[in-house]
């Protein structure tokens, strides 16, 4: 099958862009054997490349991408690896499901952590834990209070704070509230995507600005690319949003697009004005209206905000402009004493949901699994879906995968341009009706 849509991959993210300059590995050439192919090399694909490498150290793993490290998805978002879910449910089944996410995020946060410190990959891994944050009354009435509540069932530990005390530790007054968590870790999340592909084991090797624009999966796996061709007995499929275009998932995924903004770093006498020194990561009460913030150790703020509809997967770069104006304007919004502190970088990415939340996981065909669709948490779905999906295609036993199983499977959308429509009523809807939490 031809390919109709590739990654368009633009050098507008800020997280690569403040790193030294990487050389990326060589593209795909000529006509290449490997027994494992691993199609993508996001969280998803790296992890899934890493655990084959470990179960079969005698076979060989092509891992090929249509970019480079540290450029794709994995790359550009607010670098969060979350160890708890987002919204916990009161009952027991919802409970148990939130323990078996919790096993899943905190199996792969323990195996990134171990990862960074082996081999040493200098992308500002720290245990900082996170604010979840509200803006209104409502917000911590609705959203943070049984939140709080839920996490005492799950026996997690929490501590409330009240507007006041989210001040001293972030440096602005515009939330009423937060429980913050001391789980997780924050990251540049192109450094790691860079340090895990570059410490990859022996027996993979990794096409990187290689996009695939033809396959055949007949009796075995067949990649062309515009130089060469990969093929392989088998296949781990980690091409998220784009599985799409090889056969698979169809009409199961929604393709958003989400942007975020750094600020250059601040000076010593705008750092001693702010008056935070510890890096910090905040997550809003509602993911439409709400602002994804950090503060990084290099004196940088994050604001990660707007979530637009994207069927194309493509983005302009006169959306961009508009969208670093209006970070600047939240930014003095929330930082009125740093008003000098102009955003330096502004860069868009690809975000791939189900509309059950489910991850697409599991065995495709006989030779063919997948980890993908990671809804927005890819930094420890991406991970543990790409380490389970190679345990399930080499027989290792794992009692997690029956864990990861239990997320359940992407559902069936509705066609477009029914899909298109309700979309976009439900994004006005969400904005409209969470604009307290602006």
């Amino acid at each position: 099958m031809k390919i109709g849509r590739l990654p368009v991959v633009d050098r507008t993210n800020g997280w690569s862009a403040i790193l030294s300059e990487r050389s990326p590995n060589a593209p795909l050439k000529g006509d290449i054997a490997a027994d494992w192919i691993v199609l993508g090399a996001g969280y998803a694909g790296l992890a899934a490349a890493r655990r084959l490498a470990e179960n079969c150290p005698d076979q060989t793993i092509g891992l090929i991408d249509a970019g480079s490290a540290g450029e794709n998805a994995s790359g550009r978002n607010s670098g969060f690896a979350i160890d708890l879910p987002h919204n916990v449910g009161s009952s027991l089944d919802e409970l148990e499901g939130s323990h078996r996410f919790m096993r899943l995020a905190r199996s792969a946060i323990d195996q990134l952590g171990e990862i960074v410190s082996e081999n040493k990959i200098a992308c500002d891994w720290s245990a900082d834990g996170r604010y979840h944050t509200a803006v209104s009354e409502r917000g911590v009435k609705e959203v943070l209070e049984p939140y709080a509540k839920e996490l005492e069932a799950l026996g997690e530990p929490f501590e409330w704070m009240d507007k006041a005390q989210v001040k001293e530790r972030i440096g602005s007054d515009h939330f009423t509230a937060a429980v913050f968590t001391p789980g997780g870790a924050l990251m540049n999340p192109a450094a790691l995507t860079r340090g895990l592909a570059d410490a990859l084991p022996d027996n993979v090797t990794l096409y990187e600005n290689s996009p695939v624009v033809e396959a055949n999966f007949e009796n075995a796996v067949h990649l062309t690319t515009g130089e060469g061709t990969l093929r392989a007995p088998k296949m781990i499929l980690a091409a998220n949003g784009y599985s799409e275009q090889f056969g698979f998932f169809k009409n199961r995924f929604l393709h958003l697009v989400a942007h975020g903004s750094l600020t250059r770093p601040l000076s010593d006498a705008e750092q001693e004005a702010y008056g935070v020194s510890a890096p910090w990561g905040l997550t809003p009460a509602n993911a439409f209206a709400g602002i994804t913030m950090r503060y990084t150790n290099d004196r940088r703020i994050l604001i990660r905000q707007g979530l637009d509809y994207c069927p194309s997967q493509v983005f302009t770069a006169e959306e961009q402009r508009r969208v670093k104006q209006r970070h600047k304007a939240l930014f003095d919004q929330r930082f009125p004493m740093l008003p000098q502190v102009e955003i330096e970088h502004t860069w868009s990415g690809i975000v791939c949901l189900s509309q059950n939340s489910a991850p697409g996981f599991g065995q495709l065909a006989s030779n063919i699994w997948s980890a993908v669709c990671q809804n927005a948490v890819g930094v420890t779905k991406g991970t543990f879906g790409g380490t389970l999906a190679a345990d399930m295609a080499t027989g290792r036993d794992n009692p997690l995968i029956e864990d990861m199983l239990s997320l359940g499977e992407p559902s069936s959308l509705p066609p477009r341009p029914f899909l298109d429509i309700g979309v976009r009523a439900r994004f006005m809807w969400e904005l409209w009706s969470n604009r307290h939490e602006a």
